[in-house]
């Protein structure tokens, strides 16, 4: 699951680097972000997102049983502290690939919304 995560958060940052510069890919990138918010773009957006904070408070909550039992034995067991590790980076990127999911959604927003305030003063 990991390497997914880490494929998943490169990919949102290499769009927002997409997103901030102007390019030829920013044009496509903008389209193909408007075709997935038609139609049931946002509804599948939505489950999507929902899929992935219950599954980032299951890792913190996973995180946090490891912790109590680490807590409650006194002794510092290796297995225990990989699972902790392993829990830790998974929250993590869980969380940033949901706030990189945002900045992308909000930039979005931002350019369109600029596009066509730029159209408007144009006329």
């Amino acid at each position: 699951m990991i390497n997914l995560l880490f494929t998943v958060v490169f990919t949102e940052m290499a769009l927002i680097l997409i997103l901030l510069f102007r390019t030829p890919l920013r044009k496509l990138v903008i389209m193909a972000i408007d075709q997935l918010k038609q139609g049931k773009g946002p509804l599948v957006a939505k489950t999507v997102a929902t899929t992935l904070i219950v599954v980032f408070t299951s890792v913190l909550h996973n995180a946090l049983q490891i912790r109590k039992r680490l807590l409650d034995a006194g002794a510092v067991n290796s297995a225990d502290e990989v699972l902790m590790v392993e829990r830790i980076l998974e929250a993590s990127l869980l969380g940033f690939s949901l706030f990189l999911a945002l900045m992308i959604d909000r930039l979005h927003c931002y350019i369109k919304e600029l596009l066509l305030v730029r159209n408007e003063l144009k006329r």
